[in-house]
């Protein structure tokens, strides 16, 4: 019998925990919670938990802290669900390690999705090695991107960008992170690279490159590889 992947949610809202736990465990996961960053951290610790939804507002420090003190050891996928929907603090989370960020309040639909999506993180990279998505065929081993028969040719730069968001599918990845990981720490301000080569990804990989289905744009945040279901 396969075990229900452990959830692990952090929010001092005792209504807010109950809706998740309700919510998540009707759809098969186990729950834990913390009303408390420390007490989220300790458990982040002791349960290992497959997943930390996490909100910001807690009442002994910032969610944010939060995530800091986690990413220091592992490695978990972090959703963080939060009030705050000012741009500066979703880019900051997500450049921080953050998986994804959903405002509240949010849909059922949707959370649960984004809950799907960060899971699929936990993969390793040998089990990424092929990846299948709308069309769309990857393999990293061989570095063959192929759409339904065809094979795609890409630049080196292509390929390291479409590499990047294989190896991150279904996360959020932001400009800076994009531009820090292909082009460098001394490229992470200039934006218009990442537009320019996802326009050129799209025109290779997409059915329709102005209606994309792979390759989603996140407004003012950055890109996100979406996953076949």
């Amino acid at each position: 019998m396969t075990s229900k992947p452990v959830i692990l949610v952090v929010d001092d809202e005792p209504q807010m925990r109950r809706l998740l736990q309700l919510t998540l465990e009707t759809n098969g996961f186990t729950i834990h919670t913390a009303s408390t960053g420390n007490e989220g951290v300790m458990k982040a610790a002791s349960e290992r938990p497959e997943l930390v939804i996490l909100d910001l507002g807690l009442p002994d420090m910032d969610g944010s802290e939060v995530l800091k003190k986690v990413r220091e050891w592992s490695t978990v996928p972090v959703l963080v669900l939060s009030v705050r929907s000012a741009e500066e603090d979703i880019v900051g989370c997500l450049d921080a390690g953050a998986d994804d960020y959903l405002v509240k309040p949010f849909r059922t639909g949707e959370l649960l999705a984004r809950v799907r999506a960060a899971l699929r993180h936990r993969l390793t990279l040998e089990e990424k090695i092929l990846f299948i998505s709308h069309g769309l065929s990857v393999d990293l081993s061989s570095r063959i991107v192929r759409k339904g028969d065809e094979i795609v040719k890409l630049t080196a730069t292509e390929y390291a960008l479409l590499a990047l968001f294989v190896k991150n599918a279904g996360r959020v990845l932001t400009h800076r992170f994009i531009l820090e990981q292909v082009w460098g720490p001394a490229q992470a301000e200039e934006t218009q690279y990442t537009r320019v080569y996802v326009g050129q990804l799209r025109k290779k990989i997409e059915d329709d490159p102005s209606d994309p289905k792979l390759l989603l744009t996140e407004s003012g945040i950055g890109y996100r590889l979406t996953v076949d279901e």
